[in-house]
């Protein structure tokens, strides 16, 4: 595909997620933006990344300077436009309604990129994102896939949410998902098994890669004789840097000389930084963390080559990305069995999986990782059969099936979609 396929408006497919970089938010949603614009090199796709907004809340920004920030409504990323309409998202209960206000706020969007082309619909997250995709979809006579990332856990928890995500799962022509564990939830939600397919992240070995340690050491101002953990996530309850640091006291008498080493900053889940700095100043451990804020994947390789082990003790998990990230830059693994996480950390030579919130088995496996001798070549080996190409293989195959259907279909027909 000729980049200027998609520049000067012809496309297959729409991509539709609220959570997306932007001028606004870098950050957000990066694992999204890796794998489409892969598909973009093949098939030509434009984004559309619904922005919350109610009246008034700029005024809220007066005194949180940080609260939804407005992205511009287009934008052009490595040549694709990515859209940004905004649908009315009043705080609180009402909060339930987003889904049928993406719907309403994308409509006339949708509706012109079919008119230029688009014959598919590809959601990211099943609440609320798959719940408008699929009514979009219903609107404009359009398949949609969804793709499950993980917050589809909890979400299946809520009384409330359940049933939704269940009708809006059997309503989509495709559900993807980052990990078994997520294909296995959409089973228990009534999806067909045939309309199931895990497709994992991958890793990107031309940006992740070792560099040299005592070069990192000195570039984040970490001793060169330290044994260093390190974290890297957004800095919330969730991500669990607080069971981490729960732990150093105890493994720093075995470990006299250790470090940890965070990276990652505020999100839209909150900021839990200040009670971090509490909990250092509790237990003692001033010059022992290292903040190093939020930094973009290109610089994230020299945090990872300086440590010697990778750890998040994260509640709820998709399928991390990092880890992969870590591996790539030869660290092994130690994280928490939820969500993906143990497809991920599959094997033995790759790092420790423990049960979530048993603080004593973190601390164990912490202590055993530091004391082992890993066999980097092989963790290497391991990221290095993870990257993006077999992914990107499988879900051109998955569209190819979806976009061939609608191109059956004469103009101004309708596509037969399952509703």
């Amino acid at each position: 595909m000729a980049e200027s396929d998609t520049v000067s408006g012809r496309i297959d497919l729409v991509v539709f997620s609220a959570l997306f970089p932007s001028a606004v938010r870098p950050g957000a949603g990066l694992f999204i933006r890796e794998r489409m614009f892969r598909v973009a090199r093949h098939r030509p796709l434009a984004v559309v990344s619904p922005q919350p907004w109610f009246p008034g809340q700029g005024l809220i920004r007066r005194w949180r300077p940080g609260y939804r920030p407005q992205a511009p409504a287009l934008e052009m990323q490595q040549g694709i436009r990515v859209y940004h309409p905004r649908y009315l998202a009043l705080p609180g209960l009402l909060r339930q309604l987003d889904g049928w206000s993406m719907a309403l706020s994308g409509y006339l969007l949708l509706r012109r990129l079919k008119a230029q082309g688009a014959r598919l619909i590809d959601a990211h997250f099943a609440y609320p994102d798959g719940e408008a995709a699929v009514r979009l979809g219903r609107w404009l006579r359009l398949p949609v896939t969804i793709t499950l990332r993980g917050t589809e856990v909890p979400h299946s928890r809520n009384p409330a949410l359940r049933p939704r995500l269940a009708l809006t799962l059997k309503a989509a022509d495709r559900v993807f998902s980052v990990s078994d564990s997520l294909r296995r939830l959409a089973l228990a939600l009534g999806v067909d098994a045939e309309r199931t397919e895990v497709v994992g992240n991958g890793v990107d070995v031309a940006r992740f890669y070792p560099v040299d340690r005592a070069a990192a050491r000195r570039h984040i101002g970490v001793p060169q004789n330290a044994q260093v953990l390190v974290s890297v996530g957004a800095l919330v309850e969730r991500k669990g840097m607080h069971r981490v640091i729960d732990c150093l006291p105890a493994l720093i008498e075995r470990h006299p000389h250790l470090h940890y080493v965070v990276v990652g900053g505020a999100s839209p889940e909150g900021d839990n930084r200040a009670e971090l700095d509490a909990q250092m100043a509790r237990l003692g451990l001033a010059g022992r963390v290292h903040f190093l804020g939020a930094l973009p994947p290109d610089q994230l390789k020299t945090p990872l080559s300086a440590a010697d082990v990778f750890v998040l003790a994260t509640r709820n998990e998709g399928w991390a990305n990092v880890f992969l990230e870590a591996m790539a830059c030869g660290l092994p693994v130690v994280t928490t069995d939820v969500g993906g996480n143990a497809e991920v950390v599959c094997r033995p030579e790759l790092g420790r999986i423990v049960p979530f919130g048993d603080a004593g088995a973190l601390r164990q496996a912490l202590d055993a990782a530091l004391d082992t001798q890993w066999d980097r070549a092989a963790i290497l080996d391991y990221a290095r059969a993870n990257q993006w190409d077999a992914r990107i293989a499988q879900l051109l195959c998955a569209y190819g099936d979806l976009l061939q259907e609608a191109s059956h279909v004469g103009a101004g027909d309708t596509v037969p979609v399952r509703r």
